[in-house]
């Protein structure tokens, strides 16, 4: 059975190559439906990756409070209400909120000058706790992480995310290792570096709108040495971030209610804060991936069907051009059958081989989509699985009436036929 669709697939593409422009222009439709396929869930599966990635860095079993900015004037208000977040707020949720299970917090530093011996930097610097490179699934090139002892004394250490080392060191060839041991001065203070980060991966610092990221452009320091070393300007907060751990089968969306109500009651019913759930961030983005890709396949759909009508076109026309080739090939023995059976078969490789081209260029075109667009781009095996597979129901399907049509021709008028 088996080598009998095998010749059937030969004679079907010696017919084709016959014919090879008009066969071209009828897999065209085809192509361009099977590339947008696959063009469209490469880019989905992309951009799904990069925000899982994204939400990994955040901890998708936390919750962020972040204080919000004022203008002096309103801030000075608003302290005679409320002290602004502090290390007060997270040892009240820990002692009373029982799901939380650990925290990290962050200060900026208000940077004016930034160097090394060989170069200057503008980027970002923060005092943090020693949990808050764990809470960002941080990830060391060399050196180590701050620890509770270098908070406690007050240590004059710094670990710098990977561009800000590449940008202090720039034209010294040094390796991260050798970058541990050198000195970085932050406006008036000279700090020991004992740990370079690895870039993390993906460009992104943002996520539905939510600046999220950026370590790579950082330089990090014990919260002890950023509020003591560093002077800051008296009405601000004494944290700018908190990162919350919450325990695992714990409803985000509850969790947040209850912090949120805790830190309101405790600065004075004041809003001087702002919740980030990143787990709900992360629905809110699979939900919008889902209206795309519906978009999406709903087009690609249309572009298929259009192929698929014009593959049904020109065997229509293939049916009238051999109407007495098929007369003949009844009049030797060929059954009803056996025609329906050619017919189907070169429908079924014309969109076959339409799906392969269309396969490449369906990825060649989300290559060119990402570089030009910088969207993440991952090639999805389930995308050209699928796409194959509607090829081939499409070849059958649309493949059927003209083979149906062929087969019942009577023998004897296709033989008289001009």
């Amino acid at each position: 059975m088996m080598a009998k669709y095998l010749i059937l697939i030969k004679d079907a593409i010696a017919e084709l190559l016959g014919q090879k422009l008009r066969t071209f222009l009828t897999m065209l439709g085809m192509i361009f439906g099977v590339g947008s396929v696959i063009a469209m869930l490469n880019i989905g599966e992309g951009a799904e990756n990069e925000a899982l990635k994204l939400i990994d860095s955040m901890g998708v079993n936390n919750i962020i409070v972040n204080a919000r900015d004022y203008e002096k004037e309103e801030l000075s208000e608003i302290r005679e209400e409320s002290l602004g977040l502090n290390l007060g707020d997270v040892n009240a949720a820990l002692a009373t909120l029982p799901f939380v299970e650990g925290y990290s917090a962050s200060k900026n530093i208000d940077v004016y000058d930034m160097y090394s011996d060989f170069n200057k930097s503008q980027a970002q610097a923060l005092g943090v706790t020693v949990s808050y490179f764990t809470n960002a699934n941080m990830q060391l090139s060399a050196g180590r992480f701050l620890t509770q002892q270098d908070d406690d004394k007050i240590s004059q250490l710094t670990v710098l995310g990977a561009n800000t080392a590449n940008e202090l060191f720039t034209g010294t060839n040094f390796s991260a290792e050798e970058m541990l041991g050198q000195y970085v001065k932050i406006n008036h203070v000279w700090l020991e570096v004992v740990g370079v980060l690895e870039a993390p991966a993906g460009n992104k610092n943002e996520f539905q709108g939510v600046q999220i990221g950026g370590d790579r452009y950082r330089v990090f320091v014990p919260l002890s040495v950023s509020t003591q070393k560093f002077s800051s300007d008296i009405l601000a907060s004494e944290l700018d971030s908190i990162k919350l751990n919450i325990a695992k089968g714990t409803d985000p969306v509850v969790a947040a209610k209850a912090i949120d109500s805790l830190i309101k009651l405790r600065h004075g019913g004041l809003d001087d804060y702002s919740l980030i759930i990143p787990a709900a961030l992360l629905e809110q983005q699979k939900q919008t991936q889902q209206i795309f890709n519906i978009v999406m396949a709903c087009v690609a759909g249309i572009s298929l069907l259009v192929g698929g009508i014009g593959i049904m076109n020109i065997m229509l026309a293939n049916v009238m051009e051999r109407t007495k080739e098929i007369g003949l090939l009844r009049a030797v023995g060929a059954t009803q059958d056996d025609i329906r059976q050619q017919f189907i078969a070169e429908s079924f490789t014309i969109s076959v081989l339409g799906g392969l081209l269309g396969i490449f260029f369906g990825l060649v075109l989300s290559e060119i989509i990402g570089f030009y667009s910088g969207w993440a781009v991952s090639w999805s095996g389930t995308a050209i699985i699928l796409s194959l597979s509607i090829c081939m129901l499409v070849g059958v399907g649309f493949g059927v009436f003209p083979a149906i049509k062929a087969s019942k021709l009577n023998p004897i008028d296709a033989l008289h036929s001009d």
